[in-house]
């Protein structure tokens, strides 16, 4: 008994009280948000993580997906905008600091970009911005001393927002290796205009089965020279839209259409669509009369292809393996290689591209994409046709590529494309007689946004 009453009380005893947690005051409406785009600016730029796959529903970040979806749409347009504007953004937050943040601060840093992109370039209350960005360095042990100088930058950011802009207009607004491999390929002036194209949101293109006129007509869109149409704006999803459970029609870039339509008549040919998915290209091969075999290597790309196909009521041979393991029976007449690249074409829909790749990058896939095209090469019989193609904007995946495979491979010529068949795009077509779109293209009309993506392709055929 002596031994039970010298024992000392359990510290979570009725005799002694566990100790107080501290209060933590609720999290302000908002926050979670610009928290969460903050951490993803960082990933992307900082660790050179894709936002496709952060901003996946089913296997992304967990932050962005316990949000509801007014707080994930807003979350996406602050980070793409954060990261269209990103140079601009942060030669603004330079310009009103006096002291450089320290090497330590890159948190802060991000607090403050996704903050001056809200207050810059969209349409938030201001105040609620600052206060929001405030709270966020208060409740990062990191940034709390520099709660002050964020409320301080911040406010003086709004009241200056005109000659702010102003200010930094002439600043590039991509990436210094980027902006070095545009100057290079376009010339400065091109250059710079690719560059501000990129700040502008993609249009919304559609390819459709069959009489594209009438289309637009019912959907309200603009027919361009090409037959895509390009939707107006609109309000909710394209999966609501006539015709869309119809499967009369498929999102495509305009730029993404053209490589399809290089082979000419298709009826009745065989054609392999290497690295199919999702499949716009090979529903377009299908609708122009070509008996179609889709090679797709990535097993989950490969069901998003067949329920793209399921949707659109075509059927094509489908073919999961690794392309320089497949070797058929029979050659085709005809083989798209739509290889994997660098996407710098694609920055106005993915502006984190130009912060996730690099020259290393390019330099690489270059490598690979000239193995693919050699392998393609091998899968067509005499006569026959390839169209390579991607969407980089940088010769070393097109143009230097293309050249290097014509001058050691004398079986193989190019088939020059004629500018003639391609009214509006005419200056599209390189003097080898190539195709090479930019951002910069298709200028805006009748309301319509312009630009289209950055695409190369070239027609070979086997001798």
């Amino acid at each position: 008994m002596n031994e039970i009453k010298n024992k000392k009380p359990h510290k979570h005893s009725p005799k002694t009280p566990a100790p107080a947690r501290p209060h933590v005051e609720p999290r302000k409406p908002g926050f979670e948000v610009r928290a969460t785009a903050a951490k993803l600016l960082a990933a992307a730029v900082d660790r050179k993580i894709s936002l496709d796959g952060m901003l996946d529903l089913t296997h992304g970040n967990a932050a962005y997906k316990v949000l509801n979806d007014a707080d994930r749409a807003l979350t996406r347009a602050i980070l793409t905008t954060s990261l269209r504007h990103l140079p601009r953004l942060e030669a603004a937050i330079a310009s009103l600091i006096e002291t450089p943040l320290p090497d330590g601060a890159r948190a802060l840093h991000h607090v403050l970009i996704v903050a001056a992109a809200q207050i810059l370039h969209l349409d938030v209350p201001s105040h609620a911005v600052v206060d929001l960005a405030v709270e966020q360095a208060n409740r990062d042990p990191r940034n709390r001393r520099f709660a002050k100088l964020v409320n301080a930058v911040l406010r003086r950011l709004v009241r200056e927002k005109d000659e702010v802009l102003a200010a930094t207009a002439s600043v590039s607004p991509v990436p210094g290796w980027f902006r070095t491999r545009l100057v290079k390929a376009y010339g400065e002036v091109e250059a710079a205009r690719i560059a501000e194209a990129q700040l502008t949101p993609a249009a919304i293109d559609l390819t459709v089965k069959d009489n594209p006129q009438a289309w637009a007509e019912k959907l309200g869109g603009k027919l361009l020279p090409t037959g895509s149409i390009r939707l107006g704006a609109f309000e909710g999803s394209v999966t609501g839209l006539e015709g869309f459970d119809q499967g009369e029609w498929w999102v495509q870039d305009v730029a993404a259409s053209i490589p399809a339509k290089l082979f000419g008549d298709l009826k009745g040919k065989r054609v392999a669509d290497l690295c199919a998915a999702p499949g716009g290209k090979t529903a377009q091969l299908i609708a122009a009369g070509a008996q179609v075999t889709a090679v797709e290597q990535s097993n989950n790309r490969l069901v998003r292809l067949k329920e793209n196909l399921a949707r659109l009521e075509m059927t094509a041979e489908l073919v999961s393996g690794d392309l320089f393991h497949y070797a058929p029976e029979e050659k085709f007449d005809g083989v798209l290689l739509d290889a994997p690249c660098s996407s710098t074409g694609t920055t106005r829909r993915h502006p984190d591209v130009l912060w996730t790749k690099s020259m290393q990058d390019i330099q690489k896939l270059a490598t690979l994409q000239e193995k693919m095209l050699r392998h393609a090469l091998t899968l067509v019989k005499t006569g026959g046709v390839v169209v390579f193609s991607n969407c980089s904007l940088d010769p070393l995946e097109g143009e230097d590529l293309v050249k290097q495979v014509l001058a050691d491979t004398p079986s193989v010529k190019r088939v020059p494309i004629d500018p003639a068949n391609w009214p509006g795009l005419e200056n599209a077509i390189t003097p080898q007689g190539d195709f090479r779109t930019t951002p910069a293209m298709v200028p805006p009309s009748d309301g319509f946004s312009g630009g289209m993506d950055g695409f190369f392709a070239s027609v070979l055929r086997v001798e």
